[in-house]
């Protein structure tokens, strides 16, 4: 086995462990073992590139799988995406410009073209990094994670007309062709329901990907990556759209580490590099204050508009897209290319402190960020209100909406459910349910959800055991209200974090089933044991 290749893992896994231990994401840690490895004096290869490319193509057909394409049309994502990226070209180029003025090194070789260059490729912010966030956080489908994702696709879209008019190629007539692929959205739909749920399912997200996605975009003259996002986009919304996603997610992750690998080994930095990439770093409080006041002018929360910010405070992987065709085409210097690889590196670990302590941040200066509030918030984010419900019922899937029912013959309107898919809501409603939306596991619903003193008992039926700790650990922090938690668990461990949360009863599925089941059996048979004196016995 090729000696280059296991150091690179064994590398990538030591730091990865490493930073793991400090509580910072693993990512940071794949990026150290890039430098490391550089420093030592090895060069990215060909397979690594490879699959860095494949990383970063699965990454957004998986987002493509849980979009909802009506968040692009949103004000605050394709407006805020905008506004941020003209605010942001200005804001940059003042500074480099004022940077160059002082005379200060690498600075004083850039002409107008190239500073205004510069600028556009530090507008961006990372797909990659801000998604991987997202997913450790679980908070993919928060409000302030969807227009997060919403402005990186936007971005994408402004990525694409840059290439195509920076590279002077322009896409191929059948270019036009691609508007007809919701027309075989049927058919992908019907391969789905028969790719099962083993290795067809994910040799089917590849073909996607890669052939339909990818592929074909890239032999029209369209970016290859896009091609991947809507190939995701066009069985979004199936039922086992959220399987594949599943199904590909380690996969993805793997690939990953070799595109952050490769950011590590972009190129040897000196000393002044080195510089001159933490004063772009340190430009990023510059970027993410943008972010803040452009999404709190569409009536977001404060909180909203600052963890989406810092989920965009980073440099993106698209700037050493853009400095590398700028080398190439002799716009910009080697030094730029370096500088800017350095620079998205040390903006991808101050980007994980910031959302590592989000929260810290956000409680300390709550009154002074409030001020940027609107007074009349957008209808997304208003406060969630249970009114006078005594009972809520928290995932209102078969279970849960069985035991709404049943809690509703007792308690009739005072029972209240609560479900993450707006639409599941709608359903609910319209058989006379008392259901409104909200995700347990967006940190956003429970610092607007407000509840009262009316409120006696919670039930966690979700069938995710990770939204049930997590809504139980949520419900520990609330101090000012007296209620009785109780939850659904599928295993003896489950059960035991449970209740060492202060869930209490917990219903473990799998063995009250059995027992009900049994009961259920037994008083169906009961005539026949009585009859058979063998049975009886038994």
């Amino acid at each position: 086995m090729d000696t280059t290749l296991l150091l690179f893992i064994g590398t990538a896994f030591t730091f990865g462990m490493l930073i793991n231990f400090t509580g910072l994401p693993p990512m940071v840690g794949f990026l150290l073992a890039g430098f490391a490895l550089n420093f030592f004096g090895f060069e990215s290869t060909e397979g690594l590139i490879t699959f860095a490319n494949l990383g970063v193509t699965l990454l957004l057909f998986s987002i493509g799988l849980k979009l909802d394409l009506r968040t692009l049309f949103k004000a605050e994502v394709w407006g805020g995406a905008s506004i941020h990226i003209v605010s942001s070209i200005i804001f940059y180029a003042l500074l480099l410009f004022s940077l160059k003025q002082i005379g200060l090194s690498f600075f004083t070789t850039l002409d107008m073209p190239a500073l205004l260059l510069v600028s556009f490729a530090l507008s961006f912010s990372s797909t990659v990094f801000a998604v991987k966030i997202l997913e450790e956080k679980s908070e993919t489908n928060s409000l302030y994670g969807r227009i997060a994702i919403g402005i990186l696709i936007m971005q994408d879209i402004f990525a694409v007309l840059f290439l195509t008019i920076s590279v002077g190629e322009i896409p191929s007539i059948w270019a036009f062709t691609l508007l007809a692929l919701p027309l075989i959205r049927p058919l992908l739909f019907k391969l789905l329901d028969g790719a099962g749920h083993g290795e067809l399912l994910v040799l089917y997200g590849f073909f996607l990907a890669l052939v339909i996605g990818a592929g074909l975009f890239e032999s029209v003259g369209m970016k290859a990556d896009l091609g991947a996002l809507i190939a995701g986009m066009l069985l979004a919304g199936h039922p086992s759209a959220k399987n594949m996603a599943k199904s590909l997610f380690n996969m993805k992750e793997l690939f990953l580490i070799c595109f952050f690998l490769n950011i590590g080994l972009g190129g040897l930095p000196n000393l002044d590099h080195l510089m001159i990439a933490a004063v772009l770093s340190l430009l990023l409080l510059g970027k993410i204050a943008l972010y803040f006041i452009t999404l709190t002018k569409f009536k977001l929360r404060s909180r909203t508009s600052l963890f989406a910010s810092f989920t965009l405070a980073n440099y993106s992987e698209f700037g050493l897209i853009v400095a590398s065709l700028a080398t190439y085409k002799g716009w910009l210097t080697q030094d730029w290319l370096i500088i800017t690889a350095l620079a998205v590196s040390l903006s991808f670990i101050i980007a994980a402190l910031l959302n590592k302590y989000a929260d810290t941040v956000y409680t300390r200066f709550t009154l002074s960020l409030k001020r940027f509030q609107s007074t009349r918030l957008h209808k997304d984010d208003r406060p969630v209100r249970v009114g006078d419900a005594q009972i809520l019922v928290m995932g209102m899937g078969r279970i849960g909406a069985g035991a709404y029912d049943a809690l509703k013959l007792t308690y009739g309107e005072k029972v209240m459910g609560v479900d993450y898919d707006h639409q599941t809501t709608i359903k609910h409603r319209e058989l006379g349910r008392r259901v409104i939306t909200g995700d347990a596991l967006d940190s956003d619903f429970w610092s607007k959800l407000q509840l009262t003193d009316n409120i006696k008992l919670i039930l966690l039926a979700m069938p995710d055991h990770n939204g049930n700790r997590y809504a139980a650990e949520q419900l520990n922090k609330i101090k000012f209200c007296s209620f009785e938690v109780a939850a659904l668990a599928h295993y003896k461990e489950d059960e035991n974090e449970l209740n060492a949360l202060g869930v209490n009863p917990v219903y473990n599925m799998y063995v009250e089933a059995g027992s009900g089941f049994a009961r259920h059996v037994c008083s169906e048979l009961h005539p026949v044991l009585t009859k058979n004196p063998h049975k009886q016995e038994l």
